[in-house]
This record gives structure tokens, C-alpha cells and sequence, in this order.
């Protein structure tokens, strides 16, 4: 008899959907794509774009280049300021250059050589004034020679003590400061001008071209989107009573028309509000009817297309 009735609640069960044992339980999605944007990170002309819509590209791979012409410009500018900076800075550490010290040791030995003449005529002119043959006033031109030519040798050699020494503290440290702020803006013109050049952020497959090569790029505008490694998931949503069945991390089966078997997805994210409910009380009757927005990472990124309609269920 038990068998009699098993027999009869199944051909019931099979002429009749609905009667009999619940299938597994399973929530309706849809696979939606996170982009990645690659933008122009200030204004100009694009003046090449290596790429196509489809193509796969590895991580640091060219998306475009902007032209460069002017941030390169700024770049000579900032770079040069940088090395006169820098070079004035180690003239004030080292003092004048050797070139300039030999010309002042060439003038200083000069200097002595005349000194050394004007002493001798000046004793050779004080014996013969002594002696009564020449006059007072050509005794008096000699010593003003002597004079002269002692001066002159002074001051060349405190010149040289001078450009012999590196330069005082004060003007070193004003050095220092003008050479920071120079190699400063030398890296900023740097960055500026490697920016002209954008670069694949990871690996993935250009979605779209939202600009051609020739055109103008403004700041901040995306020019190239990329769907990444991870860019494909699942967006479905479940209710207050089933949201307790599911938990970060967890693997659960997808499937779909046309798709391959044993795709699986991780649940990524959980809304913390509910979606698509009117204004109600949260009592015990009514908040079935809040559903929450749930994300799932696919662990297959290939086999399925974005907008998909899917199924989920729980994996066995």
C-alpha cells in the first residue's frame, strides 16, 4: 500500500509542477562588470593609442600617450635651473676655480717682481743722493714707487687668501636652499612629464575607446575602461530570512543558459540596507518582503558575458 501511494504522488507530482519535495533552493542575478578607468591626468592632444577594443594587456602596458612636448620643455627648464644651483653651490664650498687662482699667483708674482726693481732703485737713488748727485724730489718719486708696488702686492695677496677660502656660512646655506627648491621642481616637472604616458593600472581587456589618437584629452576625462582580473561578478539579492544562509567567503553555484557547468562565485559583499521595498514597518509580518543586495566575485572569469542572467544556489 505505502508503495501504491509513493507510485501515485509521483505521477501526480510529475502531471502537476509544484506538488512533491522542493527543489534546492536558488536566488536570480545578473553578472555585472567593475571597470577600471584610465584617465588623462591633464589636458593634451593624444598622439598614440596602441591599443584596441578587446585586446588583452598585461600591467604596465601603454593605454595612450598625450603629447609631451611642453612638460618636456618644463622639464629642460627645471633641470637646468638645477644644475646651475648646483654649481654655484660647490663654487661658494671650494672657492674660485684653479684657473682664476693661477691668474691671481701670475699677477701676485709680477706684483713682487716690480716691488723688488723699486727697492733696488731706491737704494741705488738713496746712495747717490747721499753722495750729493741727484735731487731730493727724484729720491722722494723712488720711495713712491716702492710704495706703490708694496701695495699692489697686498692686495693681491689677500685676494688670493680670499679665493683660496670657501665662502661663508650664511651664502652656503642660502645655496643649499635655492639647490632643494631647484631639484624640487626638477622632480615635479619629471613626474609631470612620465605622466604624459598612462600605463595599463593591471592586467584585463580594453572594454572600450572613449577617445581616437588626434584628439584632445581633458583632466581627469577616462579615455580607455578595463575590466580586470576580478572585474566580472554576480549581483543578486535575497531575503531578510535567507540573508542568514550566506556569509563572506562562501562559494555558491552558478548557473545560467548556455553557460559551461561548475561555475562557482565568493561572496564578496553584503548591502547593509534593504533594496526595492516601499516604506513599511520592519514587524514580523512584513520585513519578508526586504531583499539585500549581495555580490559574488566569479572564480571563472571566462564562460560568462556581463548581463548575463544567472541562478545561484548552494554548492553540494
Amino acid at each position: 500500500m505505502n508503495s501504491f501511494f509513493a507510485w501515485l504522488m509521483g505521477i501526480v507530482a510529475a502531471v502537476i509542477p509544484g506538488l512533491g519535495h522542493s527543489g534546492a533552493p536558488s536566488w536570480n542575478g545578473y553578472v555585472e562588470v567593475d571597470y577600471v578607468y584610465a584617465a588623462a591626468p591633464s589636458a593634451g592632444t593624444i598622439t598614440s593609442l596602441p591599443i584596441a577594443e578587446g585586446q588583452q594587456v598585461k600591467q604596465g602596458d601603454v593605454l595612450f600617450v598625450l603629447d609631451p612636448s611642453q612638460q618636456q620643455a618644463q622639464y629642460d627648464a627645471a633641470k637646468a635651473r638645477a644644475d646651475a644651483a648646483e654649481a654655484t653651490l660647490k663654487n661658494l664650498q671650494t672657492g674660485s676655480r684653479q684657473e682664476e687662482i693661477d691668474v691671481t699667483k701670475a699677477q701676485l708674482s709680477k706684483a713682487q717682481a716690480d716691488l723688488n726693481l723699486a727697492q733696488q732703485n731706491l737704494a741705488r737713488s738713496q746712495d747717490l743722493y747721499d753722495r750729493g748727485l741727484i735731487a731730493i724730489a727724484k729720491l722722494d718719486a723712488y720711495k713712491t714707487t716702492v710704495q706703490s708696488a708694496q701695495s699692489a702686492v697686498d692686495q693681491l695677496q689677500a685676494q688670493l687668501k680670499v679665493q683660496e677660502l670657501p665662502a661663508r656660512d650664511a651664502q652656503q646655506i642660502a645655496a643649499e636652499a635655492s639647490l632643494a627648491a631647484a631639484q624640487a621642481d626638477a622632480v615635479n616637472a619629471r613626474a609631470a612629464l612620465d605622466n604624459r604616458t598612462v600605463t595599463a593600472p593591471e592586467a584585463g581587456r580594453i572594454e572600450r575607446l572613449f577617445f581616437k589618437q588626434g584628439e584632445v584629452a581633458n583632466a581627469g576625462v577616462p579615455v580607455v575602461s578595463l575590466s580586470g582580473a576580478d572585474a566580472m561578478k554576480i549581483n543578486f539579492y535575497v531575503s531578510e530570512i535567507d540573508r542568514q544562509k550566506f556569509a563572506l567567503g562562501q562559494q555558491v553555484h552558478v548557473t545560467c543558459d548556455g553557460c559551461a557547468d561548475g561555475l562557482t562565485a565568493t561572496i564578496s559583499h553584503f548591502a547593509s540596507d534593504p533594496q526595492f521595498t516601499p516604506p513599511i514597518i520592519y514587524s514580523r509580518d512584513e520585513r519578508n518582503r526586504l531583499v539585500f543586495q549581495t555580490e559574488a566575485i566569479l572564480d571563472n572569469q571566462s564562460g560568462i558575458l556581463p548581463g548575463q542572467p544567472v541562478s545561484i544556489g548552494f554548492v553540494q
